[in-house]
């Protein structure tokens, strides 16, 4: 059976996308390739279309929600291709890696959140780079607000002394390690 939406959903759905596609192309973009990216987008929209009725009145926590759970069973089904590759080929898949290149302490930063565990550079991006706060990262996770304060704090935390740890290089520290 072939549905059909009134023209003004149509055009709510395109000014939704206008006001808030930017936001979560750059979320997706942040994850993972550019070719990626903007597959999952498209689905993610699709998504958006699919459930237009029901989003709800702060859309960004639920629309990264959203690309989230789409980047995943994107990359589940990346992840069962490869498996059939390796089989039928016997060669390993070579390793995707986001890298974002900037300056000096960009890189820095980069490797420092690259380091640590994938949840804590998780909730490190949707607060610094998305801009959420504690509660629309708490429902974006799915956890409570006191948990994701918390969370994030810790999370804050271990980045901090990564970034301290590679301010000194292994000369020096084990000079002012010594000299205490």
């Amino acid at each position: 059976m072939l549905h059909v939406h009134p023209p003004g959903r149509t055009v709510a759905y395109e000014v939704f996308v206008r006001t808030h596609g930017d936001a979560v192309l750059r979320f997706l973009r942040r994850r993972t390739d550019a070719d990626t990216a903007d597959d999952v987008f498209a689905e993610t929209m699709l998504v958006v279309w699919r459930r237009f009725d029901v989003i709800p009145s702060e859309p960004l926590p639920w629309l990264y929600t959203t690309a989230r759970n789409c980047l995943r069973d994107a990359e589940r089904a990346a992840r069962r291709r490869h498996r059939l590759v390796n089989r039928i080929t016997t060669v390993d898949p070579p390793v995707v890696a986001y890298t974002h290149s900037a300056g000096e302490d960009d890189d820095r930063v980069s490797k420092a959140l690259t380091s640590l565990r994938p949840a804590d550079a998780e909730i490190l991006r949707l607060w610094a780079w998305e801009e959420l706060t504690p509660a629309q990262i708490a429902s974006v996770l799915t956890i409570t607000v006191n948990a994701a304060t918390i969370r994030l704090h810790r999370a804050k935390k271990r980045l901090r002394t990564r970034l301290e740890s590679m301010e000194i290089d292994p000369a020096q520290r084990t000079t002012t390690e010594g000299a205490v």
